[in-house]
């Protein structure tokens, strides 16, 4: 990936792994818009990085989704970046009782934002002479975490819906990127400093290496054990699976 000269909107930008994202692009000369729920976030970022925007957003909101990307794409018609990187993390219990409300809202953050947000932007990308789609999804979504289940759930479902839109997007200017964030000690959940956390400046410094090269998925080096556990050609038989169903496709009634 190209990692200056771009301009990038990022999700969930005002803390953890998305502030810290949005930080290393913006000292690398790329214009930063960021998006996140409060006012007061966004002020406070945008404040200590001059130059760099932001927009009050809730990727729940599928309305809210289509009326800000109208406005970006406007306002920024060079914008070639787009980074999924919204989410939340409540504890829930697989074998026990639901918490219906909590759990539509966690879907609709974590997987439905990412889905519609990709969908707001995705006509303007595929102009543009390069491009990138980044969703940030986790190990979790190869190896789950049973006290997050659902949280772990979406994250393999981000996971999935990147390969087909790595896929989908194979001849086009879009490229499809993935990174899968090990246990790094944000406020996600709540920063500790619990030594088997890795720590967000060492993440992003590797994930900012990384990125340089990549062609699908980022992964720092404390992932490598985790994403082993699927296997490494994921990608050459997802891509032999939907290439060989496009050369005979499945009879439609």
């Amino acid at each position: 990936m190209q990692l200056n000269n771009n301009t990038i909107f990022i999700t969930g930008g005002t803390s953890g792994i998305g502030r810290a994202l949005a930080e290393a692009f913006h000292r690398r000369g790329n214009q930063i818009i960021i998006a996140g729920r409060r006012k007061e976030l966004l002020d406070e970022v945008t404040r200590a990085n001059p130059g760099m925007d932001a927009v009050e957003l809730d990727v729940a909101d599928a309305a809210q989704i289509q009326h800000v990307a109208s406005r970006l794409i406007a306002r920024y018609p060079k914008l070639n970046v787009v980074i999924n990187n919204a989410g939340i993390m409540p504890f829930d219990d697989a074998g026990g009782a639901l918490d219906d409300a909590k759990a539509v809202h966690l879907v609709e953050t974590n997987l439905l934002g990412p889905v519609r947000v990709s969908a707001a932007f995705i006509a303007h990308l595929k102009r543009q002479p390069q491009a990138w789609l980044i969703n940030n999804s986790s190990v979790l979504a190869y190896v789950p975490l049973a006290a997050t289940a659902l949280y772990s759930a979406t994250k393999a479902a981000i996971h999935s819906y990147s390969l087909s839109q790595r896929f989908m997007l194979r001849n086009t200017s879009v490229r499809v990127l993935e990174i899968a964030p090990p246990w790094v000690d944000t406020d996600l959940v709540h920063k500790s400093g619990d030594p088997r956390a890795m720590p967000l400046d060492a993440f992003i410094a590797q994930t900012m290496d990384k990125l340089s090269t990549a062609t699908d998925e980022v992964l720092v080096d404390a992932a490598l054990p985790l994403r082993a556990n699927v296997g490494p050609d994921e990608h050459a038989f997802v891509n032999q699976f939907n290439t060989a169903l496009v050369n005979e496709p499945i009879p439609v009634a």
